[in-house]
């Protein structure tokens, strides 16, 4: 304010000042947060990777109970094969803690959407997709799309808990938005993430863009 000459009594410029400042080197520190989670690498020897694996089961099934540690019912909500750890390697920790917390934090929803999952034209696999969005949700947070969301989300420092909360609102709106564009088969899934992945994008545009479940249940 000195350097460009700028009246120290006028308190309003000077507190959004600090405000904007606060905002922008906290958005560069909740990608580095981001990043480090994803560069963990999912660890069967630890204890507590492994217990948020076994959380995330319970939240989705809480009525069946996993026979093993290495079964062929992780498919029920969407692995790949017995074994999901093998399907964390692109994200990492950070695809099981977004899968974790959305069904945590959204449980009713989560569960709706695994049923949508399992529907026998339209279905998909519920976790692998839900990786796959924590890969658009951290490639838009390090192309710096998701300024203005978090800008006027948070007055000061984004937290951990505003990604997630992000990450919440893309498996929502991709669940309805698949069951209204209606894929021929799961093997356009690709073309139609890119169409969703476009979308998001254009929202992201407005200045004054704010994408979170909680906000879209406000009356």
């Amino acid at each position: 304010m000195k350097e460009k000459k700028i009246e120290q009594k006028d308190i309003r410029f000077k507190t959004n000042l600090h405000m904007s400042l606060l905002q922008i080197t906290g958005y560069k520190k909740l990608y580095l947060d981001v990043e480090n989670l994803r560069k963990v690498t999912y660890d069967s020897d630890n204890e507590e990777h492994e217990e948020q694996l076994i959380e995330l089961w319970n939240l989705l099934m809480p009525h069946e109970n996993l026979k093993a540690r290495i079964t062929k019912q992780w498919c029920d909500i969407g692995f790949q094969g017995d074994d999901p750890k093998t399907d964390f390697r692109g994200m990492g920790l950070l695809g099981l803690v977004n899968l974790v917390y959305f069904s945590k934090h959204y449980t009713n929803e989560a569960r709706q959407i695994l049923s949508h999952s399992n529907h026998p034209k339209l279905g998909y696999s519920y976790a692998i997709v839900g990786i796959n969005l924590t890969e658009m949700a951290y490639s838009l947070l390090r192309n710096g799309a998701l300024k203005s969301h978090l800008y006027n989300m948070v007055p000061g420092l984004p937290q951990m808990e505003h990604f997630h909360q992000f990450y919440c609102y893309l498996v929502y709106e991709f669940d309805k938005f698949w069951f209204e564009e209606e894929p021929e088969s799961i093997m356009h899934f690709n073309q139609y993430r890119e169409k969703f992945h476009d979308k998001i994008k254009g929202l992201l545009l407005d200045y004054d863009v704010i994408l979170t479940l909680q906000n879209k249940k406000k009356p």
